[in-house]
């Protein structure tokens, strides 16, 4: 059809600027980065206007200019069908609206493009009010929508169908002008909120930084950020632990010692500098000093989940299991705070076109479209339902299992907790003090009044874990049932998808990664794809990785995501270059004689190291 565009997915609109309509109406209810930016298009044929929009996330929003562009620009996607009989229908873009959302002050820049005509530039607060869209305003806006780009490139919870993503920083002059932005706005960054385990954002534990860490760690270039790290250092004491971490990512340990000693001179109660120092020393095996330090840190955030998860791990790495549960039992959890989106309107209809490159590429299978459904107990497992907090402490019951075994955790969750029948017990027994004294000694090393009540959470976890492990138990003996009788196990595609995950889970990782090759032998599947590029990366299996990155490729640029980076992808093919140099990954691709639209997209990643002289590019 002509109103369509050729690669560019599209929701059209039931009535006219419906979609800019929810969007300011659910402005009041962002809480911190925001949605994804909207680009709505009206589009006409002289009889008809016709309004189409988007999701996109990685357009330079630094100035109107870059934005009216981006519109513009689509005018080149329509469907230009020369048919005879569709030349009088055929649609032209009369104008756009360009929708950005501002994460520090709260409000939606909005850039209204008229084709031929005007561009016009306003901001629409939470109130659906226009305002001026000023300097402060536009950089504001830019930094946003760069760290949504860094930070939701592989959140799962911030994926939709049709929506756009590009480089939010794909040449060196624009992570200049991310630097830049980044430096003025700094301080503040706390505005714009933090993980789900930060109860409180400071100036070091937000998005912003997180971002800048992320970016520049996942490429193995901390020295970036230690520049900048630094010259804020000294304007705020308490950026030294993004410093320290730095110099680590950097593998120079006597600098971030030399920092963490220096911070916590001037400021002993800093908990993420002291945070910093407990990951240093349980790396080089002093676990012991590592609990002390974790100590001071709840010491010093009692109220924040991060410091007692530390020590809770840190209890863990030496053994002290009873201990790592009472610690447990005493985090401060949280509720979780969903990502920001808007909810978009019913569309009349939808577009998703296939790009060509993508159909070129002889790598999609989108048969999983229609895929068997999963089994029913598998899928209303309740772990993968977890978030923020509670997936956090779920992690650590998780590690803690793997360590001692289920029987063995009930033991220590006995000894620690009073259990409901032993709380029975001591409101009816009648028994002597010094019976009760015998009794405390012949049983747990802790007596009943000694003990804790373990938190309605923490209970409902261990209930969660059991779920776990009993699909897991039931999963492994029908598997050694059918191979004792050479028979062949038969599952769905998605029952080892989340068999796959569930081992995941439980920390047995050869089991996993066999259930997620079974996963792609039967379908396409993103989740189990990216589990076996980052083990391949991590066993150093350049074919078998680049293979695996080949199909994950082709998938995201089906589905309209052309960001190289940051990205998982990205992440862990520039971890292959860097141990094997950028010559080997390159000649072994080529050695694997990929369809010549697939070497293209895969080529994107050899450039951007290049570009940006990543490590392993020089050998």
């Amino acid at each position: 059809m002509g109103d369509t565009f050729l690669s560019l997915p599209e929701f059209f609109e039931t009535e006219l600027a419906e979609s800019l309509q929810s969007r300011t109406e659910s402005l009041s209810s962002f809480r911190e980065l925001g949605p994804p930016d909207l680009c709505h298009v009206l589009k006409t044929n002289g009889r008809k206007d016709q309004g189409t929009y988007h999701l996109v996330s990685g357009v330079d929003a630094s100035s109107s200019a870059t934005l009216a562009t981006y519109i513009t620009s689509l005018s080149y996607e329509l469907d230009k069908n020369t048919d005879w009989f569709t030349v009088k229908s055929q649609y032209k873009l009369k104008g756009g609206v360009y929708c950005c959302y501002n994460a520090f002050s709260r409000v939606d820049l909005r850039v209204e493009v008229c084709i031929p005509g005007s561009v016009l530039t306003y901001v629409v607060n939470g109130r659906g009010e226009r305002q001026e869209a000023t300097p402060e305003i536009w950089q504001e806006t830019y930094l946003s929508g760069v760290l949504r780009s860094i930070l939701y490139a592989d959140d799962e919870n911030y994926s939709l169908l049709g929506y756009r993503r590009m480089d939010p920083i794909p040449t060196t002059d624009h992570e200049v002008r991310f630097l830049m932005a980044a430096e003025n706005l700094f301080f503040k960054g706390w505005q714009l909120g933090s993980s789900p385990d930060i109860q409180v954002a400071t100036i070091v534990n937000n998005h912003l930084a997180a971002g800048i860490l992320k970016y520049f760690g996942e490429s193995s270039r901390y020295e970036h950020a230690v520049n900048l790290f630094e010259k804020l250092w000294a304007r705020e004491p308490e950026v030294a632990a993004l410093v320290a971490q730095s110099y680590l990512g950097m593998n120079e340990e006597v600098k971030a010692v030399q920092v963490m000693h220096r911070s916590l001179q001037q400021n002993p109660h800093n908990y993420v500098v002291l945070h910093v120092q407990a990951d240093f020393l349980t790396s080089k095996g002093q676990h012991e000093r590592a609990i002390q330090v974790a100590k001071e840190a709840v010491s010093c955030a009692p109220s924040e989940f991060s410091t007692w998860e530390k020590l809770a791990q840190c209890y863990i790495d030496i053994g002290d299991w009873a201990e790592a549960l009472l610690t447990l039992n005493s985090c401060p959890m949280f509720a979780y705070s969903e990502r920001d989106l808007h909810r978009i309107p019913q569309a009349a209809r939808t577009h998703y076109p296939v790009p060509p490159l993508a159909m070129q590429s002889k790598m999609l299978d989108e048969s999983h479209l229609n895929d068997v459904e999963g089994d029913p107990t598998l899928l209303r497992l309740p772990a993968p339902a977890l978030r923020g907090t509670f997936a956090g402490a779920y992690k650590v019951l998780t590690r803690l299992v793997s360590k001692v075994g289920w029987d063995d955790l009930l033991k220590y969750r006995s000894e620690v907790f009073v259990m409901e029948e032993e709380y029975r017990n001591q409101d009816t027994s009648a028994a002597s003090p010094d019976e009760k004294q015998q009794q405390g000694k012949a049983g747990h090393w802790l007596t009943f009044t000694d003990k804790r009540l373990c938190e309605r959470w923490l209970d409902n976890l261990f209930m969660v874990l059991y779920e776990d492990l009993r699909i897991y138990t039931i999963w492994r003996a029908e598997l050694a049932h059918y191979e004792s009788q050479s028979l062949a196990y038969e599952r769905s595609a998605t029952d080892w998808e989340i068999l796959g995950e569930l081992a995941l889970r439980l920390h047995h990782f050869d089991e996993a990664y066999d259930a997620f090759l079974h996963c792609i032998s039967k379908k396409f599947s993103a989740k189990a794809y990216m589990h076996l590029l980052e083990h391949c990366t991590e066993t150093a299996n350049v074919e078998q990785a680049l293979s695996m990155a080949m199909h994950l490729t082709a998938h995201n640029h089906r589905w309209y995501n052309d960001s190289v980076y940051p990205g998982a992808v990205a992440k862990n093919l520039f971890k292959l270059i860097k141990v094997n140099g950028l010559g080997k990954v390159s000649n072994t691709l080529i050695s694997m004689k990929p369809p010549q639209a697939m070497l293209r997209l895969m080529q994107w990643y050899f450039a951007y190291a290049q570009e940006f002289r990543l490590p392993g590019t020089q050998t």
